[in-house]
């Protein structure tokens, strides 16, 4: 264990990776952008510590992940309640604020408590995580290897030192109300807004995806997630030549059911776009899990701030009339 070391993994959970604002620029290399599923949520984490949003911290999906304190720290946690807990004293550690803790405690993230929503929870500490930069990133690489902790998920006896020399400097801080940090938007289903895909042909398949509330399928990693619901009209041949794709692109295969794709998604692909989710939107798209329902897609009002200005000046996601989901 390194000297600095203040975080133990005891149980890496169903997923536990580092992430951070993702590596752009090497889309050309077949390298995916990567990064936090959730960037609000990320965002959050950091910010209760004073970070930088889009420092490296931990991105943990459904629960299961329990950590041990080797030293007093303070901690960020954003994203999805899932259910976070300190063992010794069971003290519940809510999103959207900074907790002290003591050298000994033992963190656990028991999985989301009944009636929350989302999937994946961020933790942070002071000043960022100390993992190696690799093409200008920390976030883990899943598909090729690298990144975060030697390009895997966090498991037993792994250790996590924080970029910050004393890690327990500070106070605990909340952002700011629970409902104005959560992720997703609170709306019921949740709605995600979309602009139409490049391809002609799609029309008519994206007329049909925004008559429709589409159920999250068990087919749904951090790679994309596929839409159970009626199938879709062809947009054209499935096997056209490969072509550019970005987070949030929704692909249309041949069966009809449409995937979106993820931060981890391949930066190309071959399936007809029959619409593009906007950028704004992605944090709800990340927090998507198995057996959600997502409204209707809709698009975007026309000559309106933009949607990630409106957060910022906001300080929550608000709504704003047309949705896409």
């Amino acid at each position: 264990m390194t000297e600095r070391a203040v975080l133990e993994v005891l149980d890496g959970g169903m997923l536990t990776t580092v992430q951070d604002g993702g590596r752009p620029g090497w889309g050309h290399l077949g390298v995916p952008l990567g990064g936090a599923c959730d960037p609000w949520g990320l965002a959050v984490a950091n910010l209760v510590l004073g970070n930088p949003p889009t420092a490296p911290a931990l991105e943990t999906t459904a629960g299961g992940l329990v950590l041990r304190l080797h030293s007093p720290a303070l901690l960020g946690i954003g994203g999805a309640d899932l259910g976070a807990v300190v063992r010794s004293n069971s003290r519940r550690l809510a999103p959207g604020a900074s907790y002290r803790l003591a050298k000994g405690d033992e963190l656990v993230f028991e999985g989301p408590p009944a009636g929350a929503r989302g999937v994946r929870a961020y933790l942070a500490l002071p000043g960022g995580l100390d993992v190696p930069i690799v093409l200008g990133s920390a976030s883990t690489c899943l598909a090729g290897g690298f990144g975060g902790v030697d390009g895997r998920p966090l498991r037993g006896g792994d250790v996590i030192s924080p970029l910050a020399d004393d890690p327990a400097a500070g106070v605990e801080h909340r952002l700011g109300t629970a409902q104005e940090t959560a992720t997703p938007e609170p709306a019921e289903p949740p709605v995600v807004r979309i602009l139409p895909g490049p391809d002609d042909r799609a029309a008519a398949a994206r007329t049909a995806l925004l008559a429709q509330t589409w159920r999250v399928g068990a087919e749904a990693d951090r790679m994309g997630i596929r839409l159970d619901g009626p199938t879709l009209p062809s947009a054209g041949p499935s096997d056209v030549p490969s072509h550019g794709v970005t987070w949030g692109a929704i692909q249309l295969p041949s069966d009809g059911r449409p995937i979106v794709l993820l931060a981890d998604a391949q930066p190309t692909g071959g399936y007809p776009v029959v619409a593009v989710a906007i950028s704004a939107d992605r944090p709800i798209l990340g927090q998507l899990r198995p057996g959600d329902r997502r409204h209707r897609p809709r698009r975007p009002p026309r000559r309106r701030r933009p949607a990630r200005k409106r957060r910022r000046r906001h300080g929550r996601r608000r709504p704003l009339g047309c949705a896409v989901a």
